[in-house]
């Protein structure tokens, strides 16, 4: 597991105890110009112009504004990998680190919800089957990098548009529970014509066990009885998906 580095950066083991400061004092001059040469090349730039420790110090500077944010960054991709595991862990685990607390856990929760609402504002309301590379970002962005499988239904209307996608269950490491039954009846609650189910693999890998397509096998079944349709299963990897319906498994 990897996350971008600076060579030529220099790595701060600590903030020195002098630049914890109270309320009221000013920031040091080396801090205060760090993070305004952070801020001018997101702007110049975008995202892809900052490392991933440097985009953590970006959304840790609201969070802590009074002192050097750069070990916590550091910190924090040490312990989870990247950018995308750091925001998508819990609060609990995120506020354990030392040096993070609940106030950065927060707000990088915050940046987490926001990122999803956008992914989910493409997809919501419109034909699935046609804004296909949207729906699959949103798969991404709301379950590739969780360190429990997840099991979602997306519930569709008969034009195929999203109703609402629902978190079906939680479950360990490697194992989530799924009820066939349980997500028929929540269909036929919401009037719902097709259902594409969605989860996701912690170790990234994509590929589904034979757990996998028995289960897939019991739900189609089940909805067929009711005259609904499963239009796929998407297994979410780290960096890929896989469509169960692409590998001929429905």
């Amino acid at each position: 597991m990897t996350h971008d580095t600076d060579s030529q950066l220099p790595l701060f083991s600590e903030a020195p105890a002098q630049f914890a400061l109270t309320k009221g004092a000013r920031l040091p001059s080396y801090i205060k110009d760090h993070r305004k040469r952070l801020r001018d090349r997101f702007v110049q730039g975008g995202a892809d112009a900052l490392p991933d420790y440097e985009m953590l110090e970006l959304v840790l500077f609201r969070a802590i504004p009074r002192q050097d944010v750069k070990p916590l960054a550091r910190r924090l991709l040490d312990h989870f990998g990247d950018f995308n595991r750091v925001i998508s862990a819990s609060l609990d685990e995120i506020a354990a680190v030392q040096g993070a607390g609940t106030a950065v856990a927060v707000e990088l929760k915050i940046v987490q919800a926001a990122a999803q609402r956008l992914t989910r504002a493409r997809v919501i309301g419109r034909p699935v089957l046609s804004s296909w590379d949207a729906l699959l970002e949103y798969c991404q962005a709301n379950m590739a990098h969780l360190s429990y499988e997840q099991f979602r239904i997306l519930y569709l209307d008969r034009k195929n548009t999203l109703i609402t996608d629902e978190l079906q269950a939680r479950g360990t490491v490697d194992h989530v529970p799924v009820y066939p039954r349980e997500i028929v009846k929540r269909a036929l609650e919401l009037n719902a014509s097709a259902l594409i189910l969605v989860h996701n693999h912690p170790s990234g890998d994509p590929t589904p066990s034979q757990q996998d397509i028995d289960m897939t096998q019991q739900i189609i079944s089940a909805a067929a009885a009711l005259g609904i349709t499963v239009h796929d299963h998407l297994v979410i990897g780290k960096s890929d998906e896989i469509s169960f319906r692409a590998q001929g498994l429905i």
